[in-house]
């Protein structure tokens, strides 16, 4: 089933806020929070690369790759790599993010996994990474059967789709943590950083809405009897 609009269409809106996200990221981790460090005396600007690489890398690569078996107009083994190789991307982006907060974790003895946002952070990236193999092994290399293909498609699209909401939900529970722990500490509830990260949990969640809404339009013609996984 599908909306009456096309997909490349509602991908360019997208593709736009996706740039927007990374652009709103990036200023409040380097202008507002000092800065991207794998290595500082100042542990908060290794805590700063988690959110940078879990919305750039899980979120919008990740959604980039969702759409992009939907809306490109090639053959389906050229849209399969594509797929496969962002996915592969974002999946690795994405633990590289969580590892951060690990490190920022533990170069600050801070405990771990002590919040719901952690919990299913490391549930995302564990589904995550279970739904990439899972896809490589039986619609990449070495391929099921046609009868395996058939009766997994469904399932990997819905679980496609369950994990790629629940990791915007995660990131979005990950801003209002973040927020809520810098406005505890002195920072002005009104002030322009605070809006500035509540603004960029908004345009991650419309991100996700038009991944999702992509992956439901119009596929291009030549296309419309092929799958439609995400």
């Amino acid at each position: 089933m599908a909306i009456g609009v096309k997909a490349s269409h509602i991908s360019f809106v997208a593709h736009f806020l996706g740039i927007v996200g990374a652009i709103m990221v990036l200023i409040w981790c380097i202008s507002f929070r000092g800065g991207l460090a794998w290595e500082a005396t100042n542990k908060n600007l290794i805590f700063n690369l988690h959110p940078v690489l879990m919305l750039i890398g899980l979120i919008i690569i990740g959604g980039e790759a969702i759409m992009s078996y939907k809306c490109l107009p090639l053959k389906k083994p050229e849209k399969k790599l594509i797929h496969l190789v962002l996915h592969a991307i974002a999946l690795i982006l994405g633990i590289i993010g969580i590892y951060t907060a690990f490190k920022f974790h533990n170069e600050s003895n801070i405990a771990n996994l002590y919040s719901l946002h952690s919990w299913l952070g490391i549930g995302v990236i564990s589904l995550y990474g279970i739904q990439w193999l899972y896809g490589f092994v039986v619609f990449f290399y070495p391929g099921g059967t046609t009868a395996i293909r058939s009766e997994s498609l469904p399932w990997h699209v819905l679980f496609g789709i369950f994990v790629y909401v629940l990791a915007v939900a995660t990131a979005t529970l990950g801003y209002l943590e973040k927020l809520t722990f810098l406005e505890s500490s002195g920072l002005a509830k009104y002030g322009s950083e605070a809006f500035l990260v509540n603004f960029t949990a908004i345009v991650t969640i419309l991100y996700g809405t038009f991944v999702i809404v992509t992956i439901l339009s119009q596929a291009p013609p030549e296309d419309e009897y092929s799958y439609s996984a995400i």
